[in-house]
């Protein structure tokens, strides 16, 4: 398989995540459907977690056994299991120091005290919490997006390592199975999203920090082959997902439905497995 077409069909997989994304753009899903699908979300988000953390764990693994087995240094295992802890914490910690800093201040309350208060100020102070919960979902989504970003950028070094190697079966397979899995990421994206009605232009951008490093990975692995690389970018995209789930979750708690939502992300969780099923048949 040549490189052109290994990066047209990396870009195939990575842009079935527009699929799922304009979802958001409806207007006839009431509370209750909008929380089954963040908890939907959730779950496959969660599947994305243990898939990313295990490919991780399994690099170390090898590593560990290749220092058993001889043909390997103490230091490299080492090295490995660091860089798993310190993308895992820059996953996690890290982006959520970078989302506290980029987060607009809360607009101070208006008037004196709350008997005080007019008419046009309560209609002001409404507006203005709807403006900043607006932002924040917004915001919210754009870190999914990105966390799924970095998951897929791996995805798509895999696509490329296998066309480059001659493995082209292996390659179609992957490529087949990762656009099935990108379509359900789509609503992982805007499943969080409440009742925000997104413009096109955002989820355009959504779905390019998203899907577009499925492209850009099947670039670098069909032209270079790290496995320290592709463990960084699981380790940072596993602590970018876990940061994801706990502030997605922390958001739907307040609007109830929790037993319909625990199914919902069972499902989720289970569409996430059935999906990288097809990835597992051809070896991946």
């Amino acid at each position: 398989m040549s490189f052109a077409e290994t990066v047209l069909l990396g870009a195939l997989a990575g842009g079935t995540i527009f699929i799922g994304l304009p979802f958001a753009r409806l207007r006839l899903l009431g509370i209750r459907a909008r929380v089954g699908l963040a908890m939907f979300a959730i779950g496959v988000l969660a599947f994305l977690f243990m898939d990313v953390m295990s490919h991780g764990f399994a690099i170390v693994e090898d590593a560990v056994n290749a220092y058993k087995d001889g043909t390997h240094g103490f230091g490299h295992a080492v090295w490995l299991a660091a860089l798993l802890g310190a993308g895992f914490a820059a996953g996690s910690a890290g982006l959520a120091e970078i989302e506290s800093r980029l987060r607009p201040p809360v607009p101070p309350p208006i008037g004196g005290a709350s008997s005080d208060i007019t008419a046009e100020d309560a209609r002001a102070l409404e507006e203005q919490a709807a403006e900043h919960a607006h932002a924040r979902a917004l915001r919210t989504g754009m870190t999914i997006a990105a966390a799924i970003g970095l998951h897929n950028f791996a995805e798509g070094l895999a696509i490329g390592v296998s066309a480059s190697t001659g493995e082209i079966s292996l390659a179609t397979v992957l490529i087949v199975g990762f656009a099935l899995h990108n379509t359900t990421e789509g609503f992982g994206i805007v499943g969080p999203l409440g009742n925000v009605r997104p413009s096109w232009t955002w989820l355009i951008a959504a779905g390019l920090v998203a899907g577009g490093p499925t492209f850009l990975g099947s670039m670098v692995g069909y032209s270079v082959n790290s496995t320290t690389l592709e463990l960084l970018f699981y380790a940072v995209s596993g602590g970018a997902i876990l940061y994801v789930i706990g502030e997605v979750w922390n958001a739907m708690r307040r609007f109830g439905y929790r037993e319909l939502g625990l199914w919902l992300v069972a499902l989720g969780f289970f569409v996430g497995i059935a999906t990288d099923l097809v990835v597992a048949y051809g070896g991946g």
